[in-house]
């Protein structure tokens, strides 16, 4: 079976998930982090680096400037207009 990616814009978390050896740093880490060490050490899930720019993610769970707003629901596919409903692709409305 193919692993899930998970995509990451934290490299120090990267290196952590990928090194099973424990850090004398790391210990303070929580038990949902080793969960996820241990799907990486049994390729369950790869991480990989995204940069923050590219995380489309942050249009549902942060305060973003419209700009920012509408690059990340432009990437996501959703159009909107005065005179229209919102619009999905492939036709789908909402």
């Amino acid at each position: 079976m193919k692993p899930l990616t998970l995509r990451i814009d934290n490299k120090s978390v990267i290196s952590l998930a990928k090194n099973p050896i424990s850090h004398g740093r790391s210990k303070h880490i929580e038990t949902k982090f080793h969960f996820i060490r241990e799907l990486v050490t049994n390729e369950m899930i790869e991480v990989q680096y995204y940069p923050t720019e590219l995380q489309l993610v942050d249009g549902f769970t942060k305060a973003l400037k419209l700009d920012r707003f509408e690059f990340l629901r432009k990437k996501l596919g959703v159009n909107f207009s005065i005179s229209s409903s919102y619009e999905l692709r492939g036709s789908v409305k909402i």
